[in-house]
């Protein structure tokens, strides 16, 4: 194994391989030394020479960076919803999947992760900016998605504590590992006891109670100084919530976390629907929360979910176009969930009596493709699948890759999605270059929330290729005091 590593570092080192090239590398030196398993790039990182370890232009899975900042998706401890449970939704304390984040099942990578780590924030932001460094990737930028429930509905001294200690991970980790404004890849390979298998349980206990003596407590405006200046910064911190659960007092709330971005479970802009699925709220409450946490300034992601009861593919396209046509709503991003039909949950019990039709793999990748033909290029769509591996799922979509087949409709369709995710350069360049291209300024006005909103941008003549971006929102009524000092 050594003689492995030894050789095909010799050759990193005198020249930069492509994805292919390494690959085939990787391939025939495993058979020279009679290896049972292809070591993957991060093993070869971290069996490199600590100095040269950190030179070696390894990336592995280049998506999760290449917006430019790193995502860290923490789950809350397992909690009901204070309305109950909507038909459809999964998971929560006593499920038929254990006691897991409500509409999770515990096997989501993010899940998976926060259980390993028993849902504390600050073993959670340790192990996950360990896994970025052990890729190869560069987690100085961070963006903080909470998710595992309605979020503000905990506990005041819970939540922030939760936030607090989200970003004192962060402060702590910058101070553990950066000496003199670098990396220091030997003290973290010792502290973490790397190379190491995830699958040692030991190990990670012994991991986990070194950070856990790091932990110590704190206060969130402290921490939030702190990480003002911090090498891993927070630029962004995403909260998942329902419409009613996001108003003013919560708008409020979650200013003070330091959120930038709240993220509605709308899922459908049909009240009919609403009520049948027991979700809680309605379109009144969707339309003031958007509202309102526009006029805070926040950025608003909706999550929608086509193919539920009551609904139908026509109705379904219907829907998320007047989200992005009726100024009441005109949110910044989307997810879009087609419906799963999982075990424990009303729906499933529906569908077992034949009550209740599930959404095929074809019709999701024909609702989501012709919606893209409509998508104007303020909008990203950041997700259009739940990360729910298939084989937890009794019906419904088949398959894990469903953008792949939305994509392969909209060339049949010849569709050309505007999307900022489509046209950001950094996805764009993966397919062409793009070096060449001289960025121009766009400005696009549009009415949202009562309010007039603009997105500036840099991008190319034809307007293929996004560069960056701003929003600027006139809100429609002034919710906080001015700042006079």
């Amino acid at each position: 194994m050594e003689g492995f590593y030894e050789e095909i570092v010799s050759v990193l080192k005198k020249k930069k391989l492509s994805k292919k090239e390494l690959n085939r590398l990787k391939t025939k030196l495993s058979k020279k030394y009679g290896l049972r398993k292809i070591p993957t790039d991060a093993d070869i990182i971290l069996n490199a020479d600590p100095e040269y370890a950190e030179k070696l232009e390894l990336i592995t899975k280049p998506t999760r960076t290449l917006s430019g900042v790193a995502p860290i998706a923490l789950m809350t401890r397992p909690h009901k919803c204070p309305h109950g449970t909507c038909i459809y939704c999964p998971g929560g304390p006593g499920s038929i999947f254990g006691d897991v984040p409500q509409s999770y099942t515990g096997r989501e990578p993010s899940t998976m992760r926060s259980a390993r780590n028993h849902y504390d924030p600050y073993l959670v932001v340790f192990n996950r900016l360990e896994q970025f460094f052990i890729l190869n990737q560069n987690p100085e930028k961070t963006e903080i998605i909470i998710q595992g429930g309605t979020f503000p509905s905990l506990d005041d001294k819970y939540k922030e504590e939760f936030v607090m200690y989200v970003f004192k991970a962060m402060n702590d980790f910058s101070d553990k590992f950066y000496k003199n404004n670098k990396f220091d890849f030997v003290s973290f390979k010792k502290f973490f006891e790397l190379p190491g298998d995830i699958k040692d349980a030991e190990r990670t206990s012994r991991v986990q109670q070194k950070v856990l003596k790091l932990k110590k407590s704190s206060g969130l405006e402290k921490e939030k100084k702190r990480n003002e200046s911090s090498r891993i910064r927070c630029v962004g911190l995403t909260i998942e919530t329902k419409p009613d659960w996001g108003l003013l007092k919560q708008g409020n709330e979650m200013l003070e976390y330091g959120c930038t971005r709240v993220e509605l479970g709308v899922q459908a802009t049909d009240d009919r629907i609403q009520r049948f699925t027991n979700r809680g709220h309605g379109i009144k409450e969707t339309v003031e929360s958007t509202r309102i946490l526009k006029d805070l300034g926040f950025k608003i992601n909706y999550h929608m979910m086509p193919g539920l009861p009551l609904s139908s593919p026509e109705k379904d396209l219907e829907m998320l176009r007047e989200t992005i046509e009726n100024p009441d709503f005109k949110p910044d991003m989307f997810k879009i969930y087609p419906t799963m039909v999982l075990k424990g949950t009303a729906l499933y019990r529906m569908w077992q009596k034949g009550k209740y039709l599930p959404m095929t793999r074809e019709t999701a990748a024909e609702i989501i493709s012709e919606f893209k033909r409509y998508i104007p290029r303020w909008v990203r769509i950041m997700r259009v699948q739940r990360d729910i591996p298939t084989y937890v799922t009794e019906a419904g979509v088949d398959r894990t890759n469903l953008r792949q087949y939305v994509e392969e409709k909209l060339r049949q369709k010849k569709i050309a999605c505007r999307c900022i995710r489509c046209r950001e350069a950094g996805l764009v360049s993966r397919k062409e270059n793009i070096s060449k291209i001289i960025p121009e300024l766009f400005v696009e006005e549009y009415e949202a929330s009562r309010g007039r909103e603009f997105f500036i941008s840099f991008e190319s003549r034809d307007r293929k290729v996004l560069f960056g971006y701003c929003r600027l929102r006139f809100p429609s009524q002034f919710l906080r005091k001015e700042i006079t000092e």
